[in-house]
């Protein structure tokens, strides 16, 4: 899409109550958006249908989270360390700006958030780069980190420091002692959450692609990595296009056309499980209406991962000419149960049976506090733990008459008579293992905003120019306009009552009667609704009503009593308009308004 295409799909979003900036009348803050009545309805379309393929049909929990955080979880995730972006200051007008992105945006490198702070220094200065704001010279200004929590205070007063959550995620990982119960700690299991995250971002642009709240909807698997796989037989077949590590790094390489089963035999995705999400979400997309054509898979490069990552591929969109990230999908590893652990003191494990029990010895030690007590003080608990540690790690040690332990402040050497070591036999019935996490992460407005990005078109329609959204039915805003012909002789009060028995059956419905014929379906057409019903004279006589298809403009006459089982089957998939049209009479021009 040129910017020329771009600027009409900001304006349409506007107009036609996609989204629109917040708060304009108090002069707006940058990256925070308005869905209006057809974004609410497109959006709520969504997350009904990733709801549906990510948590009803792969059989997981669905949680909901609070969005304001205690300051803890968020040092134990790492985020208040490692949740920075790259920030610029000029110091002219004292605008700030995303330092990775002008240089994407000014030069040929690509994904400059992979760099080191230095290096884009030094790009900024190679390039010339100036403010976007004024134009005053970037070269020398320094580039450092900003990190992007919103900060809180919890409470009265100095009260509690919280934050605004960055990711669904943590309000998964917090829960999770609970949550594994409530899956019987059963392996693997899935929750999923779908709601608002924050970020301070330092320069929101591109209308609702960055902004500064936004919803996610996110998928937490736990597995045992030893025990669980993928079914991967349901995507084996499916065709991916990717974009690994090795291609983006060598110039002028093409992307890969490979299936899931490919892909993983030859070691191109490493994860099973991340495979076979793959898989699953280009079902989705192509569900939901994403161009095919203008989608790929890009593994991330080692220097853009999230802290939490061992690995990690985006989901990606063609909008405006740009790749624009829309979904992650990350193995996780075991860091974040691991990390809540060691900061909570809770338990973040499962108990995991073996088949058969297992009969092994088993190192211990029970020291006599009664001598490391007064023969070490403050120091004599410490030193227990090292010995405990050094028992399971090194029987050897226990072997001479002391044995020499190493904690923080030094090496003692302990009579091995007063570490009570012992070796065991013991039968064991399974292990408490720490899970590791995959997770699928959508970002729901990107998802949205590249669905009428990609259905957007424009042509010409009995003489007249037309703008239309070729929307999937189950996405649309409105699945059906209703009009009668003219609001009088009594269509209109019929039109009215199939509105709202086409209401009654969960349709969604807009009635209009303004305007002549023409104008009402290119008013339609614009918000994507697929299908047009109009009510004309002959609805009188024969109980039959014109059922007008959206991207191909073919109409057929249809009987009222068929209008609403048909219009539910378009909405959700079981028969297309195509399909049925041939049991129909069709219509070779628009009902015309008749003379006043």
């Amino acid at each position: 899409m040129s910017n020329s295409e771009s600027r009409k799909l900001a304006e349409l979003a506007k107009r036609r109550g996609f989204f629109l900036p917040s708060n304009e009348i108090y002069g707006g803050a940058a990256g925070f958006y308005t869905y209006g009545p057809e974004g609410a309805a497109l959006k709520r379309h969504l997350e009904d249908a990733w709801r549906d393929r990510f948590t009803v049909k792969e059989g997981n929990q669905e949680i909901e989270a609070p969005t304001i955080m205690p300051e803890a979880v968020f040092e134990a995730s790492g985020h208040l360390d490692t949740f920075d972006d790259m920030l610029v200051e000029c110091a002219e007008c004292g605008a700030s700006h995303r330092a990775d992105h002008l240089i994407e945006d000014n030069t040929k490198i690509e994904d400059a958030e992979a760099l080191e702070i230095t290096d884009v220094e030094e790009l900024i200065r190679e390039h010339e780069l100036v403010c976007p704001a004024c134009g005053a010279a970037l070269a020398d200004e320094p580039v450092s980190d900003f990190n992007l929590m919103f900060e809180t205070t919890i409470g009265p007063g100095s009260g509690q420091s919280g934050y605004m959550r960055p990711e669904t995620a943590q309000g998964i990982f917090v829960e999770f002692p609970q949550l594994a119960e409530y899956a019987r700690n059963q392996l693997p299991f899935g929750v999923t959450q779908i709601g608002p995250a924050y970020r301070n971002e330092i320069s929101p642009r591109r209308g609702v692609i960055r902004v500064r709240e936004f919803t996610q909807a996110e998928l937490e698997l736990f597995i045992n990595p030893e025990r669980n796989g993928p079914d991967l037989s349901q995507v084996a077949d499916v065709e991916l296009t990717l974009y690994p590590i090795e291609n983006q790094r060598e110039e002028g390489s093409e992307y890969v056309e490979k299936t899931v089963r490919e892909a993983v035999e030859d070691g191109t995705i490493a994860s099973d499980w991340v495979a076979y999400y793959l898989g699953i979400a280009q079902g989705w997309y192509e569900r939901v209406g994403v161009d095919m054509d203008r989608f790929r898979f890009r593994q991330h490069l080692p220097g853009e991962r999230a802290h939490y990552a061992s690995d990690c591929w985006d989901a990606e969109s063609e909008l405006g000419g740009d790749w624009v990230e829309i979904a992650g999908f990350a193995y996780r590893g075991d860091y974040d149960l691991s990390k809540h652990a060691e900061y909570s003191g809770q338990e973040f494990t499962v108990f995991e049976p073996y088949d058969e029990p297992i009969t092994a010895e088993r190192a211990t030690v029970d020291p006599d506090m009664s001598y490391l007590g007064p023969e070490f003080a403050s120091k004599a608990g410490e030193i227990a733990d090292a010995l405990e540690t050094l028992a399971e790690r090194d029987r050897a040690a226990f072997e001479g008459e002391t044995v020499a332990v190493e904690i923080e402040d030094g090496a003692y050497e302990i009579p091995t008579e007063k570490t009570g070591f012992s070796v065991e036999e013991v039968t064991e019935s399974g292990e408490h293992i720490t899970p590791h996490v995959i997770e699928p992460s959508f970002g729901v407005g990107r998802t949205l905003y590249t669905l009428v990005a990609h259905a957007y078109g424009e042509d010409e329609v009995e003489g007249e120019e037309r703008t239309y959204l070729s929307l999937a039915p189950e996405m649309a805003p409105t699945t059906v306009g209703v009009f009668p012909l003219m609001d009088r002789d009594g269509l209109g009060d019929r039109a009215r009552e199939i509105a709202g028995e086409l209401r009654e059956a969960g349709l969604e419905v807009a009635y209009d009667d303004s305007g002549n014929i023409g104008r009402r379906y290119r008013r339609q057409d614009e918000v994507g609704t697929p299908f047009c019903v109009t009510v004309d004279y002959e609805s009188q006589e024969n109980e039959t009503v014109t059922l007008r298809e959206r991207d191909s403009t073919a109409q057929i006459r249809v009987p009222t009593a068929d209008l609403t089982e048909l219009l539910t089957d378009f909405r959700n998939g079981v028969r297309s308009f195509d399909e049925v049209r041939g049991g129909y009479e069709e219509l070779s021009e628009s009902p015309a308004n008749p003379a006043e």
